[in-house]
């Protein structure tokens, strides 16, 4: 069985990263909604619903950056 733990496992990178600028970032889609956008793959970053508060709260007591701009590179 999975835990939430467990599963908030999976994610501690989100929350542990050091790069500068750090690769994944909360944005703030202008819709309300916010996400985990990877900056490398220039895409929002899928994180289960069930624990997704968790994650962003956590990247955010870790320091993560967020925003409402477009975080990442123009498409095409």
């Amino acid at each position: 069985m999975t835990t939430q733990t467990n599963v908030l496992e999976r994610f501690s990178p989100l929350w542990e990263a050091s790069d500068t600028p750090p690769r994944w970032v909360i944005w703030h889609t202008g819709d309300g909604e916010s996400l985990v956008f990877d900056r490398e793959f220039n895409m929002p970053f899928e994180v289960d619903d069930q624990v997704a508060g968790e994650v962003m709260r956590r990247m955010r007591a870790a320091g993560i950056p967020e925003g409402d701009d477009y975080p990442g590179r123009p498409c095409g």
